[in-house]
Parts: structure tokens; C-alpha cells; sequence
């Protein structure tokens, strides 16, 4: 039974109370000292390793050094695989790979830059370069259902819709869909009225029998 008035709790439950919401405290301002000092240690990391694997990806930089730069990449990758930072240096690596005509491993990058949260435009560019790697290897059908994969994502009014329709109509055409690569060069010049590429998309067409306005 409840006694009335209620009974005041001792002085010695009160400062033992007060020192656990001191230390609760102390362990949270502890732990958010220790993810900002980790979170800092890792974008010092990554923007070091970027600037570097970025120089390397220039067309005169000696393959020894865009081995390095890769190397490098696939390193950070194991060792902060949850960084914020992690899409675009996966996206980076493939571009090395590629340019080491490593393409099923640059795919893999690729499709490593496409985690959910990944930026929009790297999700597009490592599409674009998981279409290209098997275009590379002459795997036309595969390149087509890749380029076909990054149009269905983009809006026409995207900087990449025409580039990627267009390869996705000439990987068609090197597949032997001829009635398919007709549709999707016809498609750009329905969806792109202004399209920079027109006249060489009605060259395309005109070589395939089809007449354009």
C-alpha cells in the first residue's frame, strides 16, 4: 500500500543517481569523440588515396603507376568498406581496371560504386563503364542489356540519356538486333528533339534502310 505523503528519496539515492547520468553522458560525448576522430582519419585517408588514384588515371601515366594507384584503391576499399567516400573510389578503380584492359574486374568495381546511397551521377558513370567493359570484350548482347539498363534509369533530360541511348542502339546493332537498334536510334530523336549526335544517328539509319525526316 502507497503511504501518504509520499517518501522523498534519500540523499544518497539522489548522487547516485546523478553520477550514472554523468557517466551515461561521458560514454555518449566518449563515442561521438571516437566516430568524429574515426570519420576524419577515414575522409583524410580516402582524399589521399583519390587525388592520387585521379593523376594516375590520365591517359600518359605509366601502367606501373596506375597498377600502383589500384592497388592502393582495392586496399582502402578492404579496409573502409562502409566509408561514405567508398562509391566513388570503387567507380575510380574501375576506370583504372579498364584502362589495364582488366575489364571483368572493372566491372566488379563498378558494380561495387552501385550500393544503395551511391551518388546519382556515379551510379551512371559505373553503368556506363559495366556497358562498356562488356562492349569491350565484344560481348555486344551483354552490352546492350547494360546500356539498356542505365537508359531505363535515366530521365530524358539527363546529361547522359543521349550518349546512352545511342550506345545502346549501336550495341544492338553489333549484337544483330538490326528492327531494335532502328527503335532506339529512332527513340533519340523522339525523346532528344535537339539531340547534338542527330545527324550522325540519321546517317546510322539511312545505312540500315530506314528513312529519316
Amino acid at each position: 500500500m502507497l503511504s501518504w505523503p509520499p517518501t522523498l528519496p534519500s540523499t544518497r539515492t539522489l548522487v547516485i543517481a546523478v553520477a550514472v547520468v554523468i557517466v551515461v553522458a561521458l560514454a555518449a560525448l566518449g563515442g561521438w569523440a571516437w566516430y568524429d576522430a574515426s570519420h576524419r582519419r577515414t575522409s583524410v585517408a580516402y582524399a589521399e588515396v583519390m587525388a592520387r588514384a585521379q593523376a594516375a588515371d590520365a591517359p600518359d601515366t605509366p601502367a606501373e603507376a596506375k597498377a600502383a594507384a589500384a592497388v592502393e584503391l582495392e586496399q582502402l576499399l578492404a579496409r573502409y568498406p562502409s566509408a561514405r567516400s567508398m562509391p566513388q573510389a570503387a567507380y575510380e578503380l574501375g576506370n583504372l581496371r579498364f584502362a589495364a584492359r582488366n575489364y571483368a574486374g572493372a566491372r566488379g568495381a563498378y558494380e561495387l560504386a552501385l550500393q544503395p546511397g551511391a551518388p546519382g551521377m556515379i551510379r551512371t558513370l559505373a553503368r556506363a563503364g559495366i556497358a562498356r567493359g562488356w562492349e569491350a570484350e565484344r560481348d555486344f548482347a551483354k552490352a546492350a542489356d547494360a546500356y539498356g539498363a542505365l537508359v531505363k534509369e535515366l530521365d530524358p533530360k539527363s546529361f547522359a540519356y543521349e550518349d546512352a541511348l545511342i550506345d545502346y542502339a549501336r550495341t544492338l546493332e553489333l549484337a544483330g538486333k538490326k528492327a531494335e537498334a532502328v527503335a532506339a536510334y529512332q527513340k533519340v530523336l523522339k525523346d532528344v528533339p535537339n539531340a547534338r549526335r542527330a545527324d550522325d544517328i540519321r546517317t546510322r539509319l539511312a545505312s540500315l534502310g530506314t528513312a529519316t525526316r
